[in-house]
């Protein structure tokens, strides 16, 4: 028995610029996708035009597809490299001083049970962009400092201290909701 992929017959409908196939892609991802552009954008605005430059490139660059690994995989890899291509374009990262590289503080336990999805990808987005991008790649999407000095043509000592100082601001945001939440008795 002949086994159909629908994903498959989509994909061939989006390279001959069908527009139902392509509209059925982007219902199929969209969704998924804008949460990946929520994690790497100021706000919500720039998620949905993140999302539709990504969409663009994605069916600019269909044929290039080779099947080879997972085709989520490689649409959130051209998002990533859209966000990425904005945020290069709108800011200069600059190398943090070690005065500035303060000792993390400890993690507040308990605090995170009482977080939802969207209050994380909140404390995320309120990170400056230079830090949000780092702490990103490699805290969520797992790219090592070489790759990511790569992505983001910083140095890989940038991208460290970018990626301590994140993690130092978030831990601060911890901190104040761990405080309040006691305070209002969670």
């Amino acid at each position: 028995m002949l086994l159909v992929d629908p994903l498959n017959d989509i994909i061939k409908g989006c390279l001959d610029e069908d527009r139902i196939s392509q509209e059925k892609l982007y219902k199929m991802f969209s969704s998924k996708m804008f949460g990946l552009c929520l994690q790497y954008s100021n706000n919500y605005d720039d998620a949905k035009d993140i999302l539709q430059e990504g969409f663009i490139k994605v069916f600019q660059k269909l044929g290039q597809f080779d099947h080879r690994g997972s085709f989520e995989g490689w649409i959130r890899r051209i998002m990533i490299n859209t966000a990425l291509e904005r945020y290069r374009s709108q800011l200069h990262l600059y190398p943090l001083t070690d005065q500035e590289m303060k000792k993390e503080e400890p993690l507040y336990e308990g605090v995170f049970e009482k977080l939802s999805a969207g209050d994380l990808i909140k404390l995320v987005q309120e990170l400056p962009p230079r830090y949000r991008m780092v702490f990103n790649l490699y805290a969520i999407e797992g790219y090592a400092h070489k790759e990511i000095s790569e992505m983001m043509g910083i140095t890989i000592g940038t991208s460290k201290s970018n990626l301590a100082r994140a993690r130092g601001i978030l831990q601060k945001k911890v901190k104040i909701l761990y405080h309040s939440s006691k305070n209002i008795g969670y």
